[in-house]
């Protein structure tokens, strides 16, 4: 099991500023506590230990959240002077990461995954980036994911209409040595100039997950976290 997480908490949120005008998108309040709550809570119960927490977007009030709700937490903070997307974000955090693996997860999306699976299956598969899959059905809002019998990704697909398919997560075991060793610029996308670009060239796996997922990155998706979310963890 991978103790250590990286959790993607910089966006501006511009499509939830509707909904939550003043607020980093993590921080989005759902069933009375703020998201990213839920999120840690999420990784501690599953042995989780230590979080490095990229932000940017207002992140004086994440800091003070949690210096305030989890003042034991063995945590790190790296503050983006400037928007540095995903993959500049992890590139940075993955410098601060203790170990050589390292988990990713989105601050935006809360994926129930089964994390200790999820890393027995990157080590069986002596993988440098698994991603856990959701299988999705009539979906328009995602991109595609592609794997073989073996869980190997074989391509991405952009977002369309498709009666079945497996989506992204945000939620990704890691080899930060062998992430750190390429040719990455300080500021890219880690979806598009790393997993994309690198997917045939490098050993990426799946890992299909039929777990619960909710993304509030739009106002329409957040207001129905806000029914799910309790029912799913009461």
């Amino acid at each position: 099991m991978i103790r250590e997480t990286i959790l993607l908490a910089g966006g501006l949120g511009t499509r939830l500023r509707s909904a939550v005008p003043d607020l980093p998108k993590c921080m989005a309040p759902v069933a009375g506590r703020p998201f990213l709550a839920h999120l840690i809570d999420h990784c501690l119960q599953q042995g989780v230990e230590s979080f490095i927490f990229s932000l940017g977007y207002k992140h004086e009030s994440i800091q003070n959240f949690l210096a305030d709700e989890y003042p034991s937490l063995e945590s790190k903070n790296l503050i983006e002077k400037q928007p540095l997307g995903t993959g500049g974000a992890v590139k940075a955090a993955c410098t601060l990461a203790q170990g050589k693996q390292v988990l990713i997860m989105n601050g935006d999306t809360l994926f129930d995954a089964d994390l200790a699976a999820l890393c027995r299956f990157h080590r069986d598969n002596r993988s440098v980036s698994t991603l856990a899959l959701k299988p999705m059905k009539d979906s328009d809002r995602y991109g595609v994911v592609e794997i073989d019998d073996q869980g190997r990704i074989q391509q991405f697909r952009g977002k369309n209409w498709y009666a079945e398919s497996l989506i992204n997560g945000g939620v990704y075991a890691l080899n930060t040595e062998e992430f750190l060793s390429l040719p990455l610029p300080d500021k890219f996308s880690f979806e598009k100039d790393y997993l994309e670009k690198y997917s045939s060239s490098r050993r990426f796996f799946g890992f299909v997950q039929e777990k619960y997922f909710i993304d509030i990155g739009v106002p329409e998706d957040f207001q129905k976290a806000q029914i799910e979310l309790p029912l799913h963890y009461d």
